[in-house]
């Protein structure tokens, strides 16, 4: 399978001289096509940091990361903002839908951003609310879903830029553990289904078995 995502002897280092923090210490990893990947460590373990990295949201201060193939390491910051619509879809703790938007508009929101509007996007956006069980709640506002429906939408909407790479920071943490666990399975049925990568920040230890493999961060070192 091919690799969607890799980070190489990536390191983050906060401030400089003696007061310098450092976030992490050549983390290394590979994500295959269809493979997903739960990240675990202690708060303060630089968890976020790494995510923020892969997700093309914080620059490292050394390593490389590559996604579907393309070194993103010295892109501009045009070019990132580009890579973030195109590459790579985001699923928040929160599910972060916009609340003045009903949910159809919410997954039509992407490729606008990305001026890519067309009916091809449509039939994209309905075929992912059929799949997630939402496309009886298409003309509903986030106020009126409950939390699981939430973060369905925001699965859905991760999905609507058909990216390499899905990255997701504790998308069960305000779920219970039933609704959590139907949450996971279906960002892991979509990534086997839809042949990405995928890479999940949890504490969430009810949810593990559904993924490929786990790594630990503690103290800013990756460990396999």
């Amino acid at each position: 399978m091919k690799d969607k995502l890799v980070l190489e002897n990536i390191s983050k280092v906060y401030g400089e001289g003696e007061t310098a923090v450092t976030a992490l210490q050549e983390v290394s990893l590979r994500v295959k096509q269809g493979e997903f990947v739960a990240v675990m460590g202690p708060s303060g373990s630089g968890k976020s940091t790494f995510l923020s990295i892969a997700g093309a949201l914080l620059t490292p201060s050394g390593g490389t990361i590559a996604i579907d193939g393309r070194d993103i390491t010295n892109l501009s910051s045009k070019e990132l903002h580009d890579v973030r619509i195109h590459d790579i879809g985001f699923v928040f703790q929160a599910a972060n839908l916009v609340p003045y938007l009903h949910i159809w508009d919410q997954l039509l929101l992407v490729p606008r951003l990305a001026k890519n509007m067309g009916k091809q996007e449509e039939e994209k956006a309905k075929i992912l609310l059929e799949r997630l069980g939402l496309a009886h709640r298409m003309r509903h506002y986030p106020e009126h879903l409950s939390g699981g429906e939430r973060q369905r939408v925001a699965i859905a909407r991760a999905f609507m830029n058909d990216p390499a790479v899905i990255l997701a920071d504790e998308p069960t943490a305000s779920l219970d553990s039933k609704r959590g666990r139907e949450i996971v399975e279906m960002l892991a049925q979509e990534v086997k289904t839809r042949g990405k990568a995928a890479v999940m920040v949890t504490h969430d230890e009810r949810v593990l078995d559904v993924c490929d493999r786990i790594v630990t961060i503690k103290d800013g070192v990756l460990y396999n």
